[in-house]
């Protein structure tokens, strides 16, 4: 079996405001806005970066559950660290016998889709998803994302940057995280670069470190590939969100900048 990080979610209390920003300095097009999540009193906005997806969603009504926790965290956030596997049945199987509860189950028949959110209480971290797309190109790294629209890949520009290689969870016990998660997708925890644990995708890294920003428990970066580091600073210093040479703040993440 696979999984493959392929789709990383924000929420953010304004939209427009956190569109521009990462237009502005990655220099990404936005390539589809999702009008089922309307279920959830969202609304959003997908971007490709490569063959993964920046997704942003935000509030329109009272009372959501992205909107309790941008109450939670502070303000804009990480959200979800969405994964794309070979069998999803195989999953649901695996977290029920680890007593994770599915929060919501995604069965989409003309999509050729399925997919489930965990439960973040289980899982802590972040919500974490595995989807499967049951598509010819499924097996392929730029295939089918029925999430980002059926035409993604015509919107994808890599000038800037290239894809996703890592996403970073903070908490108060990394290893204690990095367990349950380690269990969770069936991987072997390992002492990363970093010398953070980590657990390794096939096409990406989950990483986890403490949380020292006064934030809590979630996630709090990602790891971007640059193609024009100089490009994504100038953007960055436009919009005001310049943290270092190595970093940008985006839709309350932490963007670390790699070559």
């Amino acid at each position: 079996m696979w999984i493959r990080l392929r789709q990383i979610a924000v929420v953010t209390s304004d939209l427009l405001k956190t569109s521009l920003d990462v237009q502005t300095v990655l220099g990404v097009e936005a390539c589809h806005t999702d009008p089922g999540v309307g279920v959830f009193g969202l609304k959003n906005t997908l971007w490709p970066i490569g063959n993964q997806f920046l997704e942003c969603v935000t509030p329109v009504k009272d009372d959501t559950a992205g909107g309790r926790y941008i109450q939670r965290r502070g303000g804009d956030s990480g959200y979800m660290v969405i994964n794309q596997v070979d069998d999803v049945a195989a999953r649901i199987t695996h977290v029920e016998d680890i007593d994770v509860r599915i929060a919501n189950h995604m069965e989409y028949d003309k999509a050729n889709f399925e997919g489930i959110q965990l439960h973040p209480a289980d899982t802590g971290g972040s919500f974490f998803e595995m989807d499967q797309m049951k598509t010819a190109d499924a097996e392929d790294l730029g295939g089918s994302w029925w999430p980002a629209g059926s035409d993604w890949s015509s919107f994808s520009r890599t000038e800037r940057v290239a894809g996703i290689s890592a996403a970073e969870l903070q908490a108060p016990d990394p290893e204690r995280l990095a367990g349950r998660w380690a269990q969770i997708a069936q991987l072997d925890v390992i002492v990363g670069d970093s010398g953070n644990p980590t657990i390794v995708f096939d096409n990406a890294t989950i990483r986890f470190v403490e949380a020292i920003d006064g934030r809590g428990e979630g996630l709090g970066g990602i790891d971007l590939i640059c193609n024009d580091r100089e490009a994504v600073l100038e953007g960055a210093r436009q919009r005001d969100c310049v943290i270092s040479d190595d970093e940008v703040s985006l839709g309350g993440l932490r963007v670390y900048l790699r070559d």
